[in-house]
């Protein structure tokens, strides 16, 4: 088994194979914690006018996302999994855009396959891999709006890569670094109402659910179908 670490959209587009999008801060951590509220299905979609018309043709769905890390405009939620535990969502259809892990999904055109990549889930995505054998898996880490890599999706991707090898990772170090990295902007007054600190520990727990989120294309669009290993 071939396993390559790519970066940004980029690398979305060079992925082969198994390909798993890691958003680490939140849009995937968000995701799966929604589909433990009961919130299904979830339509991952790349820009912000594709959300509002899929929301016309799904009236009772939830819009939810971010750009610049905050909601925009007629979004029922920002990227938040915090924001979206506080709320009874169960059996909500959920239109998913955001500023790097959306952007993965639809940009990996080449990948045989394609989940969603987090801590909180991590576990359960080396177990499909292991139950699949691919020959080429392609852990692709989105980073902070597309735009540079970040301290938490490359380190989710080596805490993945290192499972599959059978080596075993320091999460306690990996942790510290994000929080005083890329994880630091959690802790500043000013982003509280939209990156509440809750969402750090929230997005940075290992193994938490036993799912895999796969995106698969319906007559309706891409969506992500939940799958218990």
């Amino acid at each position: 088994m071939e396993i390559q670490i790519l970066q940004l959209l980029e690398g979305a587009r060079q992925a082969r194979g198994l390909t798993v999008v890691i958003d680490v801060f939140r849009a995937f951590s968000t995701a799966c914690y929604a589909v433990s509220k009961g919130v299904g299905p979830i339509y991952p979609v790349g820009n912000i006018d594709e959300a509002y018309a899929l929301k016309e043709k799904i009236p009772e769905s939830l819009l939810v996302g971010e750009r610049n890390e905050r909601p925009p405009e007629g979004f029922d939620f920002g990227n938040s999994p915090a924001l979206l535990l506080s709320s009874d969502l169960t059996g909500r259809a959920m239109i998913h855009t955001t500023s790097s892990g959306t952007q993965g999904i639809v940009n990996a055109v080449l990948a045989d396959e394609i989940l969603t990549g987090s801590f909180v889930n991590a576990g359960a995505i080396v177990r499909y891999i292991q139950m699949s054998k691919p020959d080429t898996v392609s852990l692709v880490c989105m980073g902070y709006a597309c735009q540079y890599p970040t301290d938490e999706d490359t380190l989710c991707a080596e805490f993945i890569r290192n499972r599959l090898l059978g080596i075993e990772s320091d999460f306690e170090a990996m942790r510290k670094t994000i929080r005083h990295g890329s994880g630091a902007r959690f802790f500043e007054a000013a982003s509280q109402q939209w990156a509440p600190s809750a969402d750090f520990d929230l997005c940075l727990a290992p193994d938490r659910f036993n799912f895999i989120l796969k995106a698969v294309r319906r007559k309706e669009g891409l969506l992500l179908e939940r799958h218990d290993i």
